[in-house]
């Protein structure tokens, strides 16, 4: 009889199938999204965990931004972006010289130091300034364009004599009359708002043009014209231009303002009435009273 011998029991055979941890790897590494985070989102992590570190000391800030500063100065310094003198086209001599001073800019500076729309902003609000652009001009040069306001008439108000355009806006000080002879004089309230019209009686004038002294606005509704002998013409509130032609035409055929007339009342036009002076009354009551 053979003697029993002990047997080893055979080991178990091994689990081909990966572990869950490993397979919910192998599954996250088919994954383009996380293949994706792995290369490229952690190092951006890992980079801006240290540029975050290094910029947290403020040395290395100030640092940062001393550099900022002096590359940014070198550039806008550099020649070709200089601007070095102004050119102002468009305006007079005494329009320009405003412009020059009410605009801050020391020559040279750069370009970039110029704040060119608020500068055309400076220019416009000039009273004797219609309109302004600015530019840059290769060179150096500083481009100023206006469009001055053309002055119509002579305008006295509460603050003197000023000049004022078409459009009723005073434009500057005149110191006299005798400055701007050739233009028209208008006063009273309402008259820049009625300058249309004054500017229509001075035009209707003809050969009294020379003789008128202004023409005056009264109450804000009507026109008085003034002669140089201080003659005045009331003309009425509607259709005053019809009015004055009348009287023109009367001065021509019976110099009818050559004789001892005061004033021309034709605010009634179906009814004119004339007012001689004190000197011709006084006189046509002595040979009335010397007639009795």
């Amino acid at each position: 009889m053979r003697p029993l011998k002990a047997t080893r029991p055979a080991p178990p055979k091994r689990d081909p199938a990966p572990s869950r941890m490993h397979y919910r790897y192998q599954r996250l590494m088919l994954t383009p999204g996380f293949r994706k985070l792995l290369r490229v989102g952690v190092p951006v992590l890992v980079i801006g965990g240290l540029i975050a570190g290094w910029s947290a000391r403020e040395a290395n800030r100030q640092m940062v931004a001393d550099a900022y500063a002096n590359t940014k100065s070198q550039i806008q310094q550099r020649d070709e972006f200089m601007v070095k003198v102004m050119a102002v086209d468009g305006a007079d001599d005494v329009l320009a010289g405003d412009i020059r001073t009410v605009l801050p800019a020391e020559f040279p500076t750069s370009s970039f130091d110029l704040d060119l729309e608020q500068m055309r902003q400076t220019v416009a609000a000039l009273p004797a300034v219609a309109e302004a652009s600015l530019r840059v001009r290769p060179g150096g040069i500083l481009q100023v364009n206006v469009t001055q306001r053309v002055p119509v008439a002579v305008f006295r108000g509460p603050e003197g004599l000023k000049l004022i355009d078409a459009d009723g806006v005073l434009i500057q000080n005149i110191i006299a009359r005798g400055d701007r002879s050739d233009l028209p004089l208008i006063t009273g309230d309402g008259a820049r708002e009625a300058l249309t019209e004054g500017l229509e009686i001075y035009a209707t004038a003809g050969p009294l043009a020379l003789r008128m002294r202004g023409v005056v606005r009264m109450g804000e509704r009507r026109w008085d014209v003034i002669l140089d002998s201080g003659q005045r013409i009331l003309l009425p509130h509607t259709n005053p231009v019809p009015a004055f032609e009348r009287v023109v035409a009367l001065n021509q055929a019976q110099d009818l303002l050559e004789r001892d007339v005061a004033v021309v009342d034709m605010r009634h036009p179906t009814r004119p009435t004339i007012r001689l002076n004190e000197q011709a009354v006084t006189s046509l009551r002595e040979i009335n009273a010397a007639a009795q």
